[in-house]
């Protein structure tokens, strides 16, 4: 049996959103994208031959036939459009972070429910070739039990990322875990668990006035399992990213995920055979005075299309969507930060 191609519409036209549109026109169509900025969803459009719509309501209305609503507009409105789409009847694939509090999580996953349709979150990072062979090797006990872990995020953000941008605010981005490391905080809980207890310190110390959170952050957890570890965070790496890496430390082997976007096998030592013949992943996205991280959009768009049409697993789940947020807001809390 074959499927018609999966129709799509983008609210928010930013730099994400153009990541997206080249996917979608791999893995179906593009009907419809808006935006509250003119210029934007213009350009947006003529680029990729989709129809501009001022507004998140217009589009829906006007548009019947979209199948999925691809949300990139900034985090502190992913939770809106979200339940917008769904309440048109719509599937969303919303990008990362799920939303800024545990509460809008929530509503978004029981709006999916009563609506009979599909959440999908963006967390792209587990379908980096490094990440994805030590989450096999994990769940075949290769590493043995797991003891501890340490997770660095050392990247830069200088004061023009932040310019001119809903960046930076405490209601649109959220706090620098949310909008830089929300993927880091998601493969924790994907590999190693649910957190228990932990203890956290955090300092603006190179954003003052720039930003109205942190830009730092020290962590210390415990997990159910008894698992420990620490995340130490930063946006203050001089000039340019540095490093984003993963050690895990168990009785049969310890292993480090590093480069600066968890996209290099660093280092293995175990008692069994080691990872081999890893294929090369994706290269980092670009968005001209700074890198994010991996591009792996085109294995999530494939996703999505494989559960519409074939009845697979989602790949990132609303309720993992959550555990991210609540980790996050756990962390923000225990920081003494206040939040969005």
């Amino acid at each position: 049996m074959t499927h018609r191609r999966i129709r799509f519409g983008i609210i928010g036209c930013g730099r994400i959103a153009r990541r997206h549109a080249e996917h979608v026109r791999t893995f179906g169509e593009l009907d419809a994208v808006c935006d509250i900025v003119p210029e934007k969803v213009a350009a947006f459009s003529a680029d990729f031959g989709a129809r501009a719509y001022a507004s998140a309501e217009e589009m829906l209305r006007s548009e019947p036939d979209i199948d999925v609503v691809s949300v990139c507009s900034p985090n502190g409105l992913h939770a809106e459009h979200t339940v917008l789409a769904l309440r048109a009847g719509r599937h969303v694939l919303c990008e990362k972070p799920m939303a800024l509090s545990v509460q809008d999580c929530r509503q978004m996953i029981d709006e999916a429910e009563k609506a009979n349709r599909r959440l999908f979150i963006v967390k792209q990072n587990r379908f980096n070739p490094p990440v994805a062979a030590v989450k096999r090797l994990i769940e075949e006990g290769g590493l043995g039990r797991i003891y501890s872990f340490q997770l660095n995020c050392f990247w830069n953000r200088n004061e023009a990322y932040y310019a001119d941008s809903w960046r930076g605010t405490r209601s649109l981005d959220g706090g620098t875990l949310f909008t830089q490391f929300s993927h880091f905080i998601d493969l924790l809980y994907w590999m190693l668990g649910d957190v228990r207890e932990l203890h956290a310190f955090a300092g603006n110390f190179h954003h003052k006035g720039v930003i109205e959170f942190e830009d730092t952050g020290v962590v210390t957890m415990r997990f159910y399992n008894d698992i420990i570890g620490t995340l130490n965070y930063t946006v203050n790496s001089h000039a340019r990213n540095m490093e984003g890496s993963l050690a895990i430390f168990g009785s049969k082997g310890t292993v480090k995920i590093g480069g600066q976007y968890l996209n290099e096998l660093e280092y293995q030592s175990m008692d069994g055979p080691e990872i081999r013949d890893l294929p090369p992943g994706n290269p980092p996205n670009h968005y001209g005075q700074y890198v994010g991280s991996m591009s792996n959009h085109d294995k999530v768009y494939a996703n999505v299309v494989d559960v519409l049409t074939k009845g697979d697993v989602i790949a990132t789940n609303g309720f993992e969507g959550m555990k991210t947020v609540e980790i996050i807001d756990r962390i923000y809390a225990a920081a003494g930060i206040l939040k969005p």
